[in-house]
C-alpha cells in the first residue's frame, strides 16, 4: 500500500475522508459485534493521506454491515459456510452485486460457482481486475448501469439518424 505512482503499490488511499471513515466505521463495528480481525483494522493515525491498511475481519453474520454494505474499501470479511449451495445463497441474499470473486484449485468447478453468483462481474481467482475493454457494471442496488466495452459506450449514448 501507498503511492499509486510506484509501480510495487496496488493499494492507493481511499478517495476522501468520508470514504475512509466509511470503512473505518464497518470495520469499528464488526470488532465490536464480535467480529475477528485477522489483519489489519488499525490505520495508522499518523499516515498523511486516507491509506486504511488491508483488513480481513472473520467470525461475523451474514448481516452485518462489513458483509452487507458495499463499502469500497481494503477491509473484507471472511465468512464461514457449510456446505456450497448456503454459500452461494448467502452471497446471492445480499442486496447488492457489484462485484464477486470465487476462489479455488479447481477452474472448472470455479465456473460453475461463479455462473451461479448474482454479480455483474464474478472474477476467479482475483479480484477487482477491470478490463476498459470488457463491460463493468452491477445488479441489484449495485450501480446505475454499465460501463466499459462496447455495451457501456451502447448505454451511455443515443444513436441519432437524421434522413434526407
Amino acid at each position: 500500500m501507498g503511492n499509486g505512482r510506484e509501480e510495487q503499490n496496488v493499494l492507493g488511499p481511499l478517495q476522501n475522508k468520508q470514504q475512509y471513515d466509511i470503512v473505518a466505521g464497518l470495520v469499528e463495528d464488526a470488532k465490536n459485534g464480535g467480529g475477528r480481525v485477522l489483519i489489519g483494522g488499525d490505520p495508522e493515525a499518523e499516515q498523511a493521506g486516507y491509506f486504511y491498511p488491508t483488513t480481513l475481519v472473520a467470525d461475523l453474520p451474514n448481516d452485518n454491515p462489513l458483509v452487507a454494505q458495499e463499502q469500497f474499501g481494503p477491509a473484507l470479511p471472511i465468512i464461514k459456510y457449510s456446505d456450497l449451495d448456503e454459500a452461494i445463497a448467502m452471497a446471492n441474499g445480499l442486496d447488492v452485486g457489484l462485484g464477486a470473486s470465487v476462489w479455488s484449485s479447481d477452474p472448472g468447478a470455479a465456473v460453475e460457482v461463479a455462473q451461479r453468483i448474482e454479480a455483474g462481474t464474478v472474477w476467479i481467482n482475483k479480484h477487482g481486475a477491470v478490463d476498459p475493454r470488457v463491460p463493468f457494471g452491477g445488479i441489484k442496488s449495485s450501480g446505475y448501469g454499465l460501463e466499459f466495452g462496447v455495451e457501456g459506450l451502447k448505454s451511455v449514448a443515443a444513436p441519432k439518424v437524421i434522413s434526407r
